[in-house]
């Protein structure tokens, strides 16, 4: 069962919002994500452009365009080294955007999710020497790329690694770490330990529009040129699950209040086939519609299907595109739903629903669907998943966390049993003998030290607020703390006591829950649930009966007495606007 806790910050809600003119809720909202100071609390409500960072303060950053300046000037051709997820895709395209804007001539090289993996390569290399580079700059990879990098100088090119993952490390006996880093002539990576620049949360993209900012300053370009690439780093920010904090959030706000009016045919028509052309862009529709569409290209396919898109400069043939990637997707999707059916059969039907670490191998998945598969189980147990499939040099997997578990940190443990390797605390990517696979699980159970406690999913609860408070002025108010995400989750409120006087199950599909509903104080509203519909049927009849659901159902008086999460929203339907709650989850609050 979820455990629901309270934000507990405390801070003067009424003074901030007499001061900045919000109301008190409001202002609770920002305390409970970390926002306080005078200085943040502007930035989070009305940060613009000029607020973010001066780029030149990452570590190497002025190295790095000092060495593609000279390559430029020199007319050498520039081979960009990117990743085959939507962070690679868009910061590829931001430099190569960048660079064609300042007279460079360049191409973008990826791997091949399937047959190469993660990261810079010797064939990627070798194909940047046989098309005449020069210098060779990585985006969203290459801090790990060792004997990669020291392949590409053996090859006489330059190389400037530009990244966001954590710098690898040798951890010593008495616990320190030695960071190994690779020989590349300049490496801009906000993660490194020495970088001293206010912000490391950047995403690859943002890094390489960060290097873009000062590669135009250098050559004159208009600042208003920034506008596409800012659209391209928004993009990346949200896909790749970053922190929408402090200069990501600035990033994403405006890229997303840019993306509306967009002038890139590619992502008019991603937006067009996807229904949201000339719409309010939150983030909610990047990481849901938009990115997955970008991402099954490196899952399914190639990357170039997505960069083709995005450089396409016609409108029937972007349309064209469009539709074959967003099929592309809906194909993922049912692939992806199939080996979650899969996991979760092998998890229910054998010894491993004990395991408090889950590792699975799947048969007859696509290797590139592994970290979705991952991603669902965790989100259904609640515990620390692996999804492995077979493939030639043995088995590969990837892997998804929870808060109190570092991935990372205990498959460093198993190393000696691992081949490939590379990660961060919640997530992970790996390959391995297949004959290794159950040391692995034995000794990552053995030697855990997670408790069940650690398996109860946390609900945090905002503020415990009576629906009668609900106005359409504070739910416009609510608008102003997005976008939504990681590091700036949409508010929840709660209610412990609410009375169900009508309820129906509604929707093609019948998915939909909805109500009306009345608190103690015989506030009345609409409410409306869009979670597992049978899950929550099933919890009202074993908690209070048959009887007394069926009542409910037929808008009869019950004894229905029920705790919510929730959300408000104003529903609109034929022209009428009216106030409703989206309710997140629930529970039978029993007083003491």
């Amino acid at each position: 069962m979820e455990k629901w806790m309270l934000h507990n910050k405390r801070g003067d809600f009424k003074e901030i919002g007499e001061k900045y003119g919000i109301d008190p809720v409001i202002a609770r909202i920002m305390i409970n994500r970390g926002v306080k100071e005078d200085e943040g609390i502007r930035r989070y409500l009305q940060g613009t452009l000029e607020d973010l960072y001066e780029p030149t303060l990452l570590l190497d950053m002025e190295k790095a365009v000092n060495l593609l300046i000279h390559a430029i000037d020199k007319k050498e051709v520039i081979a960009i080294a990117s990743d085959f997820d939507v962070d690679g895709i868009f910061s590829s395209m931001i430099l190569h955007t960048a660079f064609t804007t300042v007279g460079a001539e360049c191409f973008v090289e990826t791997p091949n999710r399937v047959t190469e993996g993660y990261g810079l390569n010797q064939r990627i290399v070798d194909d940047a020497v046989k098309k005449g580079a020069g210098l060779l700059i990585t985006c969203d990879n290459g801090i790990a790329a060792l004997d990669a990098v020291s392949y590409a100088k053996e090859k006489g090119l330059t190389v400037v690694v530009t990244d966001h993952h954590e710098v690898p490390f040798e951890e010593q006996e008495d616990g320190s770490r030695i960071y190994i880093k690779p020989k590349a002539d300049a490496i801009v990576n906000p993660k490194q330990k020495e970088c001293t620049y206010p912000f490391p949360k950047l995403c690859g993209a943002g890094v390489t529009f960060k290097l873009s900012q000062v590669l135009y300053r250098h050559y004159g370009i208009d600042e208003t040129k920034l506008k596409p690439l800012i659209e391209y780093a928004a993009i990346a920010t949200v896909a790749d699950v970053m922190d929408l904090e402090d200069e990501n959030r600035i990033l994403v706000k405006c890229g997303l209040e840019m993306l509306k009016h967009t002038n890139n045919k590619g992502l008019r028509a991603i937006l067009e086939v996807n229904n949201l052309l000339d719409r309010d862009i939150k983030a909610y529709h990047i990481g849901f519609i938009i990115g997955p569409c970008f991402n099954a290209a490196g899952r399914l396919e190639t990357v170039k299907a997505a960069l083709d898109l995005l450089m396409c400069q016609d409108d029937r043939e972007a349309n064209i595109m469009a539709s074959d990637l967003k099929a592309l997707n809906e194909s993922r999707k049912e692939m992806t739903r199939k080996g979650e059916e899969q996991a979760i059969t092998l998890i229910e039907e054998s010894d491993i629903i004990d395991d408090k670490i889950l590792l699975v191998k799947l048969e007859d998945c696509h290797e590139s669907l592994v970290g979705i598969i991952a991603g669902r189980i965790r989100e259904r147990y609640h515990k620390p998943v692996l999804i492995f499939v077979d493939v030639e040099e043995g088995i590969k997997g990837s892997g998804r966390s929870i808060e109190t578990y570092n991935m990372f940190e205990e498959l460093l443990k198993c190393k000696d049993l691992l081949g490939r390797f590379g990660g961060h605390p919640m997530a992970a990517g790996l390959s391995l003998p297949s004959e290794n696979l159950d040391e692995l699980r034995r000794r990552l159970n053995e030697n855990t030290t997670l408790t069940e406690e650690d398996f109860r999913a946390k609900v945090m609860i905002d503020v415990p607020m009576p629906i009668d408070y609900i106005t359409e002025n504070l739910i416009e108010q609510l608008n102003i703390l997005e976008p939504f995400g990681k590091g700036n989750e949409k508010p929840l409120f709660a209610e412990q006591h609410f009375r169900l006087i009508s309820g129906a199950i509604i929707g093609k599909n019948k998915n939909v829950f909805k109500a009306k509903v009345a608190n103690p104080q015989n506030a009345r509203m609409d409410a409306i649930y869009f979670g597992d519909i049978e899950q929550f049927t099933t919890f009202l009849k074993e908690e209070y009966g048959e009887e007394e659901y069926t009542k409910m159902m037929h808008g009869e008086e019950n004894g229905i007495d029920i705790g919510f999460t929730y959300y408000p929203s104003i529903n609109e339907y034929n022209g009428r606007k009216t106030m409703q709650i989206v309710i997140e989850n629930y529970a039978r609050i029993k007083n003491n």
